[in-house]
């Protein structure tokens, strides 16, 4: 094994199965855990969509107050428990979360960025309709994930992975990257530990890394901007800690075909492997035919 793949096995956590602390803030919407903060009771003024979001808690990101409140609106929002062009004063909002006015102010910039709210002059800040959202925005992604449009979602992801991947497989066959294609082969024998072991959390790490080194391998800037959107579809897909390839023989075997593909400079190849992976995941195959034979 080399010493990377080594590194990767032997920084497991001690527990089997549970992640790291900077993955324990990320579990579905609707189960998180409550906080002292966040746990206030219903808005005040009787609201119904507000009282009943109320007593949703959202997990804390790591990222404090302000993390928290972003997390918590973002939920209510694309969850649409807050419908479009409603309006969000803040005042109710930091009385309602206890917050500070600059705690709210800045949340409300952090949404405002993402496309789920607007703010202007003598009219206030309002949420935005679906059109208007930064729907390849990581946190939105996750909000929608393991809210009510999680189907929707996940086949949305399946299908722009498949766009996505094969093509970025077929470029990376032509820059003959011998150290990362290495990287790539020490990804694959981390896997293949990990599914022998049943550890999950290992393999769907190092299922993300693979795919993630595989665009940029494809040497285009603009498909590498969208691995983060990847490295999403593989996180909220499966399971809390399962990425989309889920451990098993063929998903380890097809992974592999990538890799010898690449070696081979066979842009083809790497191609087609892609997509017989993808094709794997029952979710994807219901998205995407799988290819034809010539």
């Amino acid at each position: 094994m080399s010493t990377l793949a080594h590194t990767m096995m032997t920084a497991r956590t001690a527990e089997a199965g549970l992640s790291a602390p900077a993955d324990l803030d990320r579990y579905p919407y609707g189960e998180a855990r409550p906080t002292d903060r966040l746990g206030a009771p219903a808005w005040d003024g009787g609201d119904g969509e507000l009282g009943r979001v109320g007593r949703r808690t959202a997990g804390s990101r790591g990222r404090g107050l302000h993390g928290q409140l972003v997390q918590q609106l973002g939920q209510m929002i694309v969850s649409g428990d807050l419908g479009a062009d409603r309006p969000l004063v803040p005042e109710e909002i930091g009385q309602r979360f206890e917050v500070s006015r600059t705690v709210v102010r800045e949340s409300l910039r952090v949404l405002e960025a993402k496309g789920l709210v607007s703010a202007r002059p003598n009219v206030g800040t309002r949420v935005r309709p679906v059109s208007d959202w930064n729907l390849l925005d990581a946190d939105i992604i996750e909000w929608r994930a393991f809210g009510p449009q999680r189907d929707d979602q996940r086949r949305e992801l399946a299908e722009l992975r498949w766009t996505i991947e094969p093509l970025a497989a077929r470029l990376a066959a032509g820059h003959g990257r011998e150290d990362m294609q290495q990287r790539l082969g020490d990804m694959v024998e981390i896997m293949g530990h990990a599914f022998a072991q049943g550890d999950a959390l290992t393999f769907s790490r190092a299922d993300a890394e693979f795919h993630s080194l595989l665009i940029q391998l494809a040497g285009n800037r603009m498909l590498e901007h969208l691995s983060g959107i990847v490295s999403a579809a593989l996180q909220v897909s499966g399971a809390p800690i399962t990425g989309c390839d889920r451990p098993s023989d063929a998903s380890l075997a097809h992974h592999g075909r990538i890799v010898d593909a690449l070696a081979n400079g066979d842009p083809i190849a790497a191609e087609t492997a892609v997509r017989q992976l993808l094709t794997v995941h029952p979710e994807v195959e219901r998205v995407v035919p799988a290819p034809r034979e010539h």
